[in-house]
């Protein structure tokens, strides 16, 4: 993939067969970003995961041919994207590693070795001419390590932004954009809202014309709308009105109870997603609940308190400093209903969560009763 004239890509991607990070499904593969660029000095941006190491390697002598890079920049050690350093160092014994003193302390860590008689370490602000044009580094710490830098190359105009603007999917995938993006971005950067606004901060004075990311596609035009969104998710603002109903259940009937509201609430025209906490990778309705205003958690009573799925959705919710939403609460339970005290005592963590004053009980099953209670709910629930 030729990036610009002078920017050529030499990443890898692969298929849908396991767990990124052992924990998220990736249904359209992933993509470990890598990039080259061919001036009078020849940098390589960034390394990838382990698995694909000799085909990475690979790629470079492809572009390259007979010549051998001068530097490999590393702008995030997070090992998806560090793992082959210590190759190419052996591979391209005359090249220079250039990168923060944080990542070359994580080196030591992960290699043994800091690369002190060829390190180039730079900080925020620093410069490294290439020839016809120059990489300005700027700290980005917590976005999502705390070493972590993004580079931005003034002759083209290209901002290399390390693990922001990524998602999940293949650098080749067209087509949308935004859900793989904001579950990636609430799953992995999520927690770091404050340190996104920092960083978005400071890239505003630049002029930037692509964004190269270390997962998925480049990204070469309608940039204001990609920055645009990052401002909300780093904000916790919500993205559009509308629902997600999230429920946790046993044998049933809490998801008939969830699948009910989802009509009733389908009916009024608003746009309403439903979602099983039990039968998947939970990072989908983790996304969907910052992108709408509003979120329904129903839970069956489990053990007098929270059927698992839901609680660990909620520790989720708060680990990712969720906020400015509106919650309402759906409990189940046979003798001893408890899961909306539960829910309720986890969410007043949270900043900003306002919890509707119609709470649902369901006793067993639906009857006459609860399903009024939820008609009324799918009425009430956007007056707050």
């Amino acid at each position: 993939m030729t990036v610009s004239n002078s920017v050529r890509y030499i990443g890898v991607s692969e298929g849908s067969g396991r767990l990124f990070e052992n924990q998220y499904e990736i249904p359209k593969g992933m993509s470990y970003n890598s990039y080259v660029i061919l001036d009078e000095k020849i940098a390589v941006m960034d390394s990838v995961d382990a698995e694909f190491g000799g085909e990475w390697l690979e790629n470079i002598e492809r572009v390259l041919g007979t010549r051998s890079p001068d530097y490999l920049v590393v702008l995030h050690m997070e090992p998806d994207h560090s793992a082959n350093v210590l190759a190419f160092a052996k591979k391209y014994p005359e090249a220079k590693i250039v990168s923060s003193q944080k990542s070359f302390a994580m080196m030591t860590g992960f290699f043994a070795d800091d690369f002190a008689d060829r390190r180039i370490v730079v900080g925020d602000g620093a410069t490294l001419p290439l020839g016809g044009r120059t990489l300005t580094f700027v700290a980005a710490p917590m976005v999502h390590w705390p070493e972590v830098m993004v580079a931005y190359d003034d002759g083209d105009k290209i901002l290399f932004s390390a693990d922001a603007f990524g998602k999940f999917g293949k650098a080749d995938t067209d087509g949308q954009w935004e859900d793989e993006a904001r579950r990636y971005y609430f799953g992995i950067v999520g927690k770091y809202g404050k340190q996104v606004e920092s960083l978005l901060s400071k890239l505003a004075g630049l002029d930037v014309g692509i964004i190269c990311p270390l997962h998925g596609p480049v990204l070469t035009e309608n940039l204001d709308y990609y920055i645009s969104l990052y401002k909300k998710w780093a904000a916790y603002e919500p993205e559009r009105r509308g629902v997600l109903i999230a429920y946790a259940s046993v044998y049933g009937n809490t998801a008939r109870a969830a699948s009910t509201l989802r009509d009733y609430i389908a009916e009024s025209g608003e746009e309403v997603k439903l979602f099983d906490l039990s039968a998947r990778d939970s990072s989908a309705a983790l996304a969907d609940a910052f992108k709408y205003s509003h979120l329904v958690l129903a839970s069956a009573t489990y053990n007098a308190g929270l059927f698992p799925p839901m609680r660990n959705f909620i520790l989720d919710l708060l680990e990712r400093n969720y906020k400015n939403r509106t919650v309402a609460l759906i409990e189940n339970g046979s003798w001893a209903p408890s899961a909306n005290g539960k829910m309720q005592k986890m969410l007043e963590e949270a900043s900003g969560v306002s919890i509707h004053p119609i709470r649902v009980t369901v006793r067993s099953a639906l009857n006459s009763e609860s399903l009024g209670a939820l008609k009324t709910l799918s009425k009430e629930l956007f007056k707050n």
